[in-house]
């Protein structure tokens, strides 16, 4: 296995893609969702290294706090 130098969250789709992990069910905070544990099932089944699961998880969360709305003060 060799860092496939993940850089942006379609960098963590297209690395879905090559496991399978098609994710799509409407709604972008599910789909987060849903990619934040695929990508823990993925590095548990030792399928990634730890260095692209770190950079993946932190892309899918920046992702995730986009999407949900952050009341203003």
């Amino acid at each position: 296995m060799q860092q496939t130098g993940l850089k942006e969250f379609w960098d963590v789709l297209r690395l879905m893609k090559r496991f399978g992990a098609y994710i799509y069910t409407g709604d972008r905070e599910a789909d987060i969702l849903l990619m934040q544990s695929e990508l823990k099932d993925l590095y548990d089944d030792k399928l990634i290294i730890k260095e692209d699961y770190i950079s993946a998880s932190l892309l899918i969360r920046n992702e995730l706090y986009k999407c949900v709305k952050v009341p203003e003060k």
